[in-house]
């Protein structure tokens, strides 16, 4: 049934803009591949078993990749003894120092993310080329708008789109002309609309996998607001091919929000899509907290599934008809299930929570032995 609702809805269709395709270890970025969610570490990286921990936290709730930032020579060092114990490819995150990507190539890292502005000469950038083709790594090129060249601010007077695609173009080239082409790019700024009309000036002008981000985008509230304006966006359009959400908090939180920015738009399918309503005096049962119960209940859950939960029969009978799993406000404490859009049984108020839970755990099960 959840099948037949999406044929007829052709307004629901994002056309993705057409990118060729690179690899990070084995994680296909661009082309047709799912767009990718990754993190970054903010545990020092010479804290080896707290990195490790924190990325396989990250991993346990959806991150592909996972970047962790090389600052100096004994974070390189550490990278050689963290690599071996992380289940998905690690980029490394360079700044400043050329010889911190090629100690990270030789470590084991699947992608380099340097920035052209601050990493130094065309020759130093040429050596940190040879490491990725050495170790086979990928790169990806990183402009920020808080970091851009000198040269182009001088040109452009301040960061524009136009500033942010020509450091990104001269940096393509140097790669081309080495002869590598296993690379990404970014163009990013803090600012909602220059890092859009970056990216879509860019997605203009090339066809490599584009990485997207709002950087520094603020608290767990403000900045997943303002990601979601930006990337949401962004995505619509059909730009991005990989993706971080830059928040001041907890890594998770980044992958969290990240895919629920593509289950919105229907890009990425993971875990458990939960519509309720805000309640109010109409509601039957205590939404907020039932709401809370469930999603913490369900957080590990990976297989894609749409339920319902709303306080009564105002718009609670119709959002039950579209999603798997639907409950609607009832009276006497006495709550309508419906599945698969269809009205199927009751449950009390005091049942709510674990009958919803144990809904769900077996959906999943079938959906494993189908």
């Amino acid at each position: 049934m959840m099948q037949e609702l999406n044929e007829i809805r052709p307004y629901r269709t994002i056309n993705r803009r057409k990118t060729r395709q690179i690899f990070v270890g084995n994680v296909a970025i661009g082309a047709d591949a799912p767009i990718s969610v990754q993190s970054m570490t903010n545990t020092p990286t010479t804290d080896v078993q707290a990195t490790i921990k924190q990325v396989e936290q990250c991993v346990e709730v959806g991150a592909e990749l996972m970047r962790i930032s090389v600052p100096d020579k004994d974070s390189s060092d550490a990278l050689k003894k963290i690599i071996p114990h992380c289940s998905v490819p690690i980029i490394a995150d360079i700044h400043f120092h050329y010889r911190r990507a090629i100690e990270a190539a030789e470590a084991g890292a699947k992608c380099l993310r340097i920035n052209p502005g601050n990493i130094g000469s065309d020759e130093k950038i040429r050596e940190v080329i040879k490491a990725a083709k050495d170790y086979g790594c990928a790169i990806r090129i990183g402009v920020n708008a808080g970091s851009l060249e000198q040269d182009l601010l001088e040109k452009y007077r301040t960061p524009t789109p136009e500033a942010l695609v020509e450091s990104a173009q001269r940096h393509m080239k140097i790669l081309e002309d080495n002869d590598f082409f296993n690379f990404k790019i970014s163009v990013k700024a803090s600012d909602v609309f220059l890092a859009a009309a970056s990216y879509r000036a860019l997605s203009e002008v090339c066809d490599y996998p584009l990485h997207i981000g709002i950087t520094e985008s603020g608290s767990l509230s403000a900045g997943t607001v303002k990601s979601a304006i930006g990337l949401g966006a962004l995505l619509w359009s059909g730009v991005g091919d990989t993706m971080r959400v830059s928040l001041s908090a907890d890594p998770r939180e980044e992958i969290k929000t990240a895919y629920q920015i593509l289950k919105t738009l229907g890009l990425r399918h993971r875990g458990v899509n939960l519509i309720s309503c805000p309640s109010c005096a109409r509601q039957a049962f205590d939404v907020i907290k039932t709401v809370e119960a469930v999603e913490k209940r369900v957080e590990h859950i990976k297989t894609p599934l749409t339920i319902s939960i709303l306080g009564c029969v105002v718009n609670g009978l119709g959002e039950a008809a579209h999603t798997q799993i639907g409950i609607t406000g009832g009276g006497a404490g006495r709550h309508n299930v419906y599945l698969d859009g269809k009205p199927n049984h009751k449950v009390t108020s005091e049942e709510l929570v674990d009958h919803i839970v144990a809904l769900i755990e077996k959906n999943v099960e079938n959906d494993k032995n189908n």
